[in-house]
C-alpha cells in the first residue's frame, strides 16, 4: 500500500476528508506537523526525518498547513519541503507555490508581471513615504487597504477610509503593504473564491461579507457560481503565475464589470466551497496528485498485476 504525509498542525474536516479520499485510491496517509520534522545529513539513514516514515520516504507530500514563526523557523520549514522535492517526491504544493504565496508582496508583483488584473499596491518601509501615499489615495477619492506581508484570513488587515486614520497606519515588522480598496458591484461587499486544480477551474462560490472582509471564516455566507470564460481565464493565469498545482483564488468583480485579483491561497479551505458546490473537493485533490505525480491507484495497480 502507497503512504502519503499530510503536513499539517490541525487535521479537522479537511484533513479527514483528504485521508478518506486517499484511502478510497488504496493509499494509507499520516498526519505530519512540519514542527516535528528534521534534516540529518549524517553519513548513513534518510536525510530527512519525518515522524512516522523512519524507514522510508512517502510516496508523496500533500501539504495542508506549514506553521507560522520566526524567519528562521518559516525557512526551516520551507527547506522541508524544497528538500522532499529535490529528492524526487511530489509535493502538493510544494515549496516553490507557498513561497510566491504567502508573501503578499511577492504575490502582487508576480500577477503585475504576468499582466494579469490586480489592485495598485505599494510595498515599502519608509513611513513618510506610506504616509504620503496613503494621503495622495484618499484626496483622489481612493480607499486604501493596509496588510501584513505575511498572514491569513482578515488577521492584521485594516481599510483607510479617511484622513484620521492614517493615525492608525502602522507596518507590520517595519514594512508597509498598501493595496487600493476595489468597490465591488452590486450592494454590500463580496468576492469570488475560485478553486484551481491542474490548471483548471472547478468550482467557485461567491462570499457575501458581514463587513468587507469576505472570509468564510469571519462569517461570510457563501453562494455558488456560475464559471464563464473571463473569470476562469483570469483565475487559472494567476495560479499559473505562481506554479501552484490546485489554489484558492480570490477575485473581485468591480461596478464596471472588470474581475481583479486580490489574493491567491496555495493551501485554501474548501468546506464554504462544498456546502455549495456538487464537488467532492478532497477526491479532486488526491486525484490530480496521484494520476499527475504517482502511478494512479494502487488498487487498480495491484489488480492488473494479479
Amino acid at each position: 500500500m502507497g503512504r502519503i504525509a499530510i503536513f499539517t498542525d490541525d487535521p479537522g474536516w479537511h484533513g479527514k476528508q483528504l485521508r478518506l479520499a486517499f484511502a478510497s485510491r488504496g493509499y494509507s496517509s499520516e498526519y505530519v506537523s512540519l514542527t516535528e520534522c528534521e534534516i540529518s545529513l549524517a553519513n548513513s539513514g534518510l536525510p530527512i526525518f519525518i515522524p512516522g516514515f523512519e524507514n522510508g520516504m512517502p510516496d508523496a507530500v500533500f501539504v495542508r498547513g506549514v506553521p507560522g514563526g520566526t524567519l528562521q523557523e518559516v525557512v526551516f520549514y520551507l527547506d522541508i519541503l524544497h528538500a522532499l522535492k529535490a529528492m524526487g517526491i511530489p509535493v502538493y504544493n510544494d515549496g516553490y507555490a507557498i513561497e510566491k504565496s504567502v508573501d503578499k508582496g511577492r504575490t502582487s508583483f508576480l500577477l503585475n508581471n504576468a499582466a494579469i488584473n490586480t489592485p495598485v499596491t505599494w510595498v515599502l518601509k519608509d513611513r513618510a513615504k506610506a504616509l504620503q501615499i496613503a494621503e495622495n489615495e484618499l484626496k483622489q477619492g481612493h480607499q486604501l487597504i493596509s496588510k501584513p506581508l505575511f498572514g491569513s484570513q482578515g488577521e492584521g488587515v485594516r481599510r483607510i477610509e479617511k484622513m484620521t486614520d492614517l493615525f492608525w497606519l502602522t507596518s507590520s515588522n517595519g514594512v508597509y503593504y498598501l493595496q487600493r480598496f476595489i468597490e465591488c458591484e452590486g450592494q454590500g461587499y463580496s468576492d469570488i473564491r475560485v478553486f484551481i486544480v491542474a490548471g483548471k477551474a472547478v468550482a467557485a462560490m461567491k462570499r457575501s461579507g458581514k463587513s468587507w472582509l469576505n472570509n468564510v471564516a469571519r462569517g461570510a455566507s457563501c453562494a455558488k457560481v456560475e464559471l464563464n470564460l473571463e473569470l476562469s481565464t483570469i483565475a487559472i493565469a494567476a495560479a499559473q503565475a505562481l506554479s501552484m498545482d490546485y489554489a484558492g483564488v480570490d477575485v473581485i468583480k468591480d461596478s464596471d464589470g472588470n474581475y481583479s485579483i486580490i489574493e491567491v491561497n496555495s493551501i485554501p479551505a474548501w468546506k464554504g466551497l462544498e456546502s455549495v458546490c456538487d464537488l467532492n473537493v478532497a477526491e479532486a485533490l488526491v486525484g490530480d496528485l496521484l494520476d499527475r505525480y504517482l502511478q494512479g491507484d494502487i488498487v487498480n495497480i495491484e489488480r492488473a498485476v494479479s
